[in-house]
């Protein structure tokens, strides 16, 4: 049982490593390519786990052979379009000019059915709304809206606006992260001097966030009212 247990925690880790070697994706963004050598790594990790007389190094050298070759096609992807489009297809348009393209439906497999849960999943339920359509290479598919059925924007209703980069957490459950500190320019005394006049300590901090404009948000482990307020002061400026 000691065996299996170290088998299983090996391979455990050597998938990991295998999977993150390939890149970020979520399951559904997959190319075809990569999707196939995530089923294959997985089934090959699972025989010397299911049988101790296999050897380790079996289930080990298939599967780093594997994600070798999926990165080496990658690379070369990068650097050769036409392999690229004979590996993972190319994108398909189904909705254009808001006219439905039957015969690209068709070529895909793409039922009407199909087609309306893809749009219901961006929140569209009205097929007279789409101008555009077109279904990528992993499947999802991508809509632009009649600007008649659109969202009206800022620029569009003429309301000024500063552009700025989402708030970073700073301290995540009593505990600082340098990396966002060192980002936004603050200094570890100066946040600690803007708590102590909250009445907290860093060990109470369950959130903190703050971003370039001098907001920040507070919450601590009590489940107490969060704060927001203004750290403007807190600039590291020397």
């Amino acid at each position: 049982m000691c065996i299996v247990l170290i088998r299983s925690l090996f391979l455990y880790i050597l998938v990991i490593f295998a999977v993150r070697l390939m890149g970020k994706r979520q399951l559904g963004e997959l190319q075809p390519s990569e999707l196939v050598i995530t089923i294959l790594v997985s089934n090959i990790a699972t025989l010397p786990i299911e049988d101790v007389n296999i050897p380790v190094i079996v289930g080990v050298t298939p599967i780093l052979a594997l994600v070798c070759f999926e990165v080496i096609v990658s690379c070369i992807n990068l650097k050769a379009p036409r392999l690229r489009r004979l590996i993972s297809g190319s994108p398909k348009i189904v909705v254009r000019g808001g006219c439905i393209e039957r015969d690209i439906l068709r070529e895909l497999r793409f039922s009407v059915d199909d087609l309306l849960m893809a749009l219901r999943s961006k929140d569209i339920f009205d097929l007279s709304e789409v101008q555009y359509a077109i279904v990528e290479t992993t499947g999802s598919i991508s809509v632009l809206k009649k600007q008649s059925e659109d969202t009206p924007t800022r620029s569009d209703l003429k309301i000024a606006a500063d552009c700025s980069d989402p708030p970073l957490l700073i301290i995540s459950d009593g505990r600082f992260i340098p990396q966002a500190m060192e980002s936004m320019k603050l200094s570890r005394c100066a946040v600690e001097t803007v708590l102590k006049k909250q009445g907290m300590s860093i060990d109470e901090v369950f959130i903190m966030t703050a971003d370039a404009s001098g907001s920040c948000f507070i919450a601590d482990k009590q489940g107490s009212t969060p704060k927001k307020l203004r750290i403007g002061e807190c600039n590291d400026k020397s």
